[in-house]
């Protein structure tokens, strides 16, 4: 009897954690490593999985998100924060089951905010319709303030380098900041812009043992590589994503099998399964 309720309980709570969004922060130590690009790539590939994906464009300053989708966005969240807009008058959604909420140019505040500003958001993310299966959060590159806010808030941090020195460099940065202002913390490692297999696993290698040396309490998860595909270019050039318009490219398979792997993993935070509570949690956090 007392197995088969512990039984009916693990199925219970599986059963809740998968109706749970997945929330992931996608970072980089350095520009120029492809991140924004991955996010567009990823949502396409939830997408296509039945998923339904939320994208914030939390790259605040830059803002180009919207480049790789091909639309241009009237408004961003900076107008949500000043009262003129709401929330689903600033989202835009680019194709079925994705859509997202841009950050525009010159809206570095919103890791500044007032506590009139803090309840303005909170009551539109309240309101606001914004279930999803996945959400994915572009932050900026580097170990901004910005960076560090939503890799806090949200579940999973995935962590995007090259082969180059120096994003490794700033990686191992990234990371070490974190963790030593913030405790332990798990990443999720993908590396782009390889020309082999073996170059990948030696990045994350290179990774992986700097952090179990000098880093106390970081886990380092290798979750694939992303392969130099000239499709890639070719599609950025053509403002698509190059898993809708080169479906059958390496890296388009490459991104598929990464999309697999992150909605199929484990979870490792209990969460209420809310989108809204990843904003209680950015708000709610001291200044950094």
């Amino acid at each position: 009897m007392i197995s088969r309720q512990g039984a009916q309980r693990r199925q219970a709570v599986a059963a809740l954690s998968s109706d749970q969004p997945r929330v992931i922060a996608v970072s980089s130590g350095k520009g120029g490593v492809g991140k924004t690009n991955l996010v567009g790539n990823l949502a396409r590939a939830f997408a296509g999985m039945g998923k339904e994906v939320l994208i914030l464009d939390a790259d605040l300053g830059l803002a180009n998100i919207d480049i790789l989708f091909g639309i241009r966005p009237a408004f961003h969240i900076g107008h949500v924060l000043n009262g003129e807009k709401t929330l689903k008058e600033v989202m835009v959604s680019p194709s079925d089951r994705i859509r997202i909420i841009p950050a525009g140019s010159g809206t570095s505040g919103l890791t500044h905010l007032t506590e009139g500003q803090k309840l303005t958001l909170l009551g539109e993310f309240e309101s606001a319709d914004l279930e999803a299966d996945v959400v994915l959060i572009d932050t900026g590159a580097g170990i901004s303030k910005n960076v560090l806010y939503f890799n806090l808030a949200a579940d999973e941090c995935l962590l995007v380098a090259t082969p180059e020195p120096t994003s490794i460099t700033d990686a191992y940065a990234m990371m070490k900041v974190m963790t030593a202002e913030h405790g332990p913390r798990h990443f999720k490692l993908v590396v782009n812009m390889v020309s082999s297999v073996k170059e990948a696993k030696q990045v994350f290698l290179t990774l992986n043992q700097a952090a179990e040396r000098f880093l106390t309490g970081v886990v380092l998860e290798y979750m694939g590589h992303i392969s130099m595909d000239p499709m890639l270019r070719k599609s950025v050039q053509e403002r698509k994503t190059v898993f809708t318009a080169y479906p059958r490219a390496e890296c388009s398979q490459q991104i598929a099998k990464l999309a697999k792997m992150l909605v199929t993993a484990p979870r490792r935070h209990d969460t209420e399964g809310s989108i809204k509570l990843f904003f209680k949690r950015f708000t709610a956090l001291p200044p950094v």
